[in-house]
């Protein structure tokens, strides 16, 4: 039986995006991604808070390339994808846990990236 990993998120960019090239000029671009979930009212009188919950998007190649050229803080993108984990050491010795979205699809939704095409 086939397995899927998949995650589609639609969201605003927090800050600038991370761009770097590695190897021979493949370009890698990270994007914290936000999506919110808005507050409600159950029926017994409880609120329920508004609760926003922050993604690591990595983009490579052609999609890298678009990231650094059209999407900035504050920009509504649309992000499909699978999740990756990893671990790693930080400086101090200390084994971090870090989930990412690995980007297949982009589309942009800010007024200022009309131009850009999507994938």
């Amino acid at each position: 039986m086939a397995t899927v990993n998949k995650a589609i998120l639609l969201g605003y960019v927090g800050k600038e995006p991370e761009v770097r090239y590695v190897d021979t000029g493949v370009c890698v671009a990270q994007v914290r991604l936000a999506t919110t979930e808005r507050g409600y009212t159950l029926q017994n009188g409880t609120e329920v808070p508004e609760r926003t919950e922050w993604h690591n998007v990595i983009f490579w190649r052609k999609l890298g390339e678009r990231v650094e050229k059209y999407v900035h803080k504050g920009d509504l993108i649309y992000v499909e994808g699978k999740i990756q984990s990893r671990s790693y050491d930080d400086r101090q010795g200390i084994t971090r846990h870090i989930t990412e979205i690995w980007a297949d699809e982009l589309k942009l939704f800010s007024p200022k990236s009309s131009e850009a095409e999507t994938t």
